[in-house]
């Protein structure tokens, strides 16, 4: 039976797990609380992926005081060896009683099977307490291991009539430098940021994550069908890899960026563009969970348009750039209600003077 006291505890092991958001990809954020006599006697969360989990940080932490203590874990113990041994394995081994897990993994690897031999062992199992903030935590991991590929967010500033640049390209800047500076969270909580090629040519960004302490670049993913991006491009240099999607089959251009360090990758749909689908299934094979997309109207239209997109981070500047700006994302016509997208209130607030949106996109 689980109570107040149990919810308090996996609190603490969740707001543990979050000191993880810049760098366990592609592994998922995982704490953990080890408590006996109520009192906590160890507590550790995932670092890094290749190093060890949040359980062993815990019963480091507590020693020979994890025997007959109840451990608290966002996300159902590994039980299968990795680049570190089954987590599941080393909490029997070290006579925890009880086992209070968040979300059970969706990992094929895992999927129930932690759990399964934590009760085998006379370990008593509950899971589900406080699931769906352990799932948000994890929203990429799970959707990688449910689907095989990335939760997909778009980063979109605009203007208060939808407007994202002036009609000559002209967008820096929109919005105030606290919306800039708080994007730069996003990168970093991103395993890689994408881009098409008309905004590397507009606005040379670098795609790097700044002013936010992180031991982790994103992948900078660019998609560049006819392979135009200039060799000078700082993309390619500030810091950080670099991917690059292409339909045109060109080696000696390919050659070329390849020795700047980049992978250049041919993923053509046959229309002469990227395949966006298969785009997504190659980064969640390179193990990407969460992917930011900075781009302009053409790629934000044909992502959502392919109902590829599942949330917008929206900074909504108070300022007006009229008609003959640029909209947020090429649709095209719409003739009836029923093609519209729909999104879902998700989080409001003000940053700066800018206000910023997150919204689901409903599916």
């Amino acid at each position: 039976m689980l109570s107040a006291q149990d919810s308090l505890w996996m609190a603490r092991a969740l707001r543990l797990a979050e000191r993880g958001l810049y760098g366990t990809s592609p592994n998922p954020r995982v704490g953990c609380v080890l408590v006996r006599g109520g009192d906590a006697v160890g507590e550790g969360w995932h670092q890094r992926a290749g190093e060890p989990h949040a359980e062993v940080h815990a019963l480091r932490a507590a020693g020979e005081a994890a025997h007959g203590a109840t451990a608290y874990v966002t996300l159902e113990p590994c039980s299968h060896h990795g680049r570190t041994p089954p987590c599941a394995e080393a909490l029997i081994e070290a006579g925890v009683a009880r086992v209070v897990v968040a979300a059970r993994d969706p990992n094929p690897q895992v999927a129930g099977q932690g759990i399964e031999k934590l009760r085998v062992a006379g370990i008593a199992v509950e899971c589900g307490l406080m699931e769906a903030e352990a799932r948000e935590l994890n929203i990429g991991f799970f959707a990688r291991m449910a689907r095989g590929t990335p939760w997909l967010r778009s980063k979109i500033a605009m203007s208060l009539d939808g407007r994202t640049a002036l009609n000559n390209g002209k967008s820096q800047w929109i919005t105030g430098d606290a919306a800039r500076q708080d994007v730069q969270h996003w990168r970093a909580l991103s395993c890689a940021v994408l881009t098409g090629i008309n905004t590397v040519l507009a606005d040379d960004a670098r795609l790097n994550v700044r002013d936010v302490e992180t031991e982790r670049q994103p992948l900078r993913v660019v998609l560049d069908s006819r392979l135009r991006i200039p060799l000078e491009a700082r993309v390619l240099y500030d810091g950080g890899n670099t991917l690059i999607y292409t339909a045109l089959q060109d080696e000696q251009k390919a050659a070329l960026l390849r020795d700047l360090g980049a992978t250049v990758v041919e993923l053509p749909d046959g229309k002469g563009q990227v395949d966006l689908p298969a785009i997504l299934r190659d980064l969640a094979q390179r193990g990407c969970n969460e992917v930011l997309v900075e781009a302009g109207g053409t790629l934000n239209g044909a992502l959502l348009h392919a109902g590829l997109v599942d949330e917008i981070v929206l900074y909504l500047a108070p300022q007006l750039l009229g008609d003959m700006a640029r909209g947020m994302a090429r649709l095209g016509e719409l003739t009836s209600l029923e093609q519209r997208i729909e999104l879902e209130w998700k989080d409001v607030r003000h940053v700066g003077k800018d206000l910023r949106v997150v919204a689901p996109v409903k599916k």
